[in-house]
């Protein structure tokens, strides 16, 4: 009998960070300081929901490299997550659907919403993903069939 496949995606977005104006590229902006709480109160609360294997990736964008350091667990970055990336480079990246475990993505709208819309069945439209939120989907195959629900979508304001 076949064994049943999980795999976990967790988009978390950048939290709030500074104008574009005030530093003039976009990969250099950083958190503000209500942005930092924002990384740490999610990055704590996800800290005790994901599984120690999770596989940590963030776009190389400072801000998004900062949200990850609020989970204090090793991450990586990959150019294929920087601002404006392709759902198709996401999900490639992520082997989706055909890796297994935890995989955690920190990013951008309006990717991460275009790739919970894709994923949810929602077609083109876009999920509004807020800044420091996290939308946790599961992907789970059994025998033939194969579903992707919501675990949790949850906003650093509610923690």
């Amino acid at each position: 009998m076949p064994k049943d496949k999980t795999m976990d995606l967790v988009l978390w977005r950048h939290a709030e960070a500074i104008d574009l104006e005030l530093v003039g590229d976009d990969m250099l902006r950083t958190l503000t300081p209500r942005g930092e709480k924002q990384a740490l109160r999610m990055g704590a609360w996800l800290d005790r929901q994901l599984p120690a294997s999770t596989k940590v990736m963030a776009s190389p964008a400072l801000r998004a490299e900062q949200t990850a350091k609020g989970l204090d667990r090793k991450f990586k970055t990959y150019s294929a997550l920087a601002p404006l990336a392709s759902v198709e480079d996401l999900l490639a990246l992520v082997h989706w659907p055909d890796a297994q475990g935890c995989v955690m993505v920190v990013g951008h709208q309006p990717t991460l919403g275009q790739t919970a819309s894709r994923l949810l069945g929602m077609g083109e439209a876009e999920c509004s993903i807020k800044k420091g939120g996290v939308w946790w989907l599961r992907l789970r195959e059994r025998e033939a069939t194969t579903e992707v629900s919501v675990v949790a979508v949850l906003s650093p304001d509610l923690i």
